[in-house]
């Protein structure tokens, strides 16, 4: 594997913001007509894949049930689903995704391990106070939600909730010489 004398331009390419929100059918959080598609299409034309040209062209497609008719979600719409060979494709290029990120990460942390352990020190302690904080605010919010919790149970009790609540536990509790015997 060959030295990193800088960060490679795909990598810097990623972290560049960029203004365009596109709209539409996602996969993998992505827009699939305006990145999936064209991104296929071009590695198909490169020969680097070989994705049916159907499912090119008909990405968006209607699912179905297992006895053959049209799947409807509970809000009444139609189910659609992306063609498995896209939605194939995009699982292999999201793992491939994945060991990029981790083989960059482990070669920066590998080829300059001091300053690697250094940023990972400080950013362990930058975070200190954020986490003792959102600690701080948690166990009040919980202290809190007990409190009414508390509050509201003793209102219950007040209003005779508690009797339903007491006449409930008196019946599930029925004791044995009560119980009627069968012969």
């Amino acid at each position: 594997m060959p030295k990193l004398k800088e960060t490679p331009v795909y990598i810097r390419n990623l972290l560049l913001p960029n203004s365009k929100a596109p709209q539409g059918r996602k996969v993998w959080s992505i827009d699939l007509e305006t990145v999936w598609l064209p991104f296929l299409t071009a590695t198909n034309v490169m020969g680097d894949t070989a994705i049916p040209l159907d499912a090119l062209g008909a990405p968006i497609r209607l699912g179905y049930d297992k006895d053959g008719s049209v799947k409807f979600s509970t809000s009444g719409r139609p189910v659609t689903k992306v063609a498995k060979p896209l939605s194939d494709s995009v699982s292999l290029i999201r793992q491939n995704f994945v060991a990029s990120l981790q083989q960059y990460a482990g070669q920066v942390a590998e080829e300059k391990q001091a300053e690697y352990a250094e940023t990972v020190a400080l950013a362990v302690k930058a975070g200190k106070p954020i986490q003792a904080h959102d600690k701080t605010e948690l166990d009040a919010a919980i202290k809190l939600q007990i409190a009414e919790a508390l509050r509201q149970a003793g209102e219950a009790e007040a209003t005779g909730d508690a009797e339903a609540t007491g006449e409930a536990e008196a019946t599930t509790q029925i004791p044995a010489k009560e119980l009627a015997t069968v012969s």
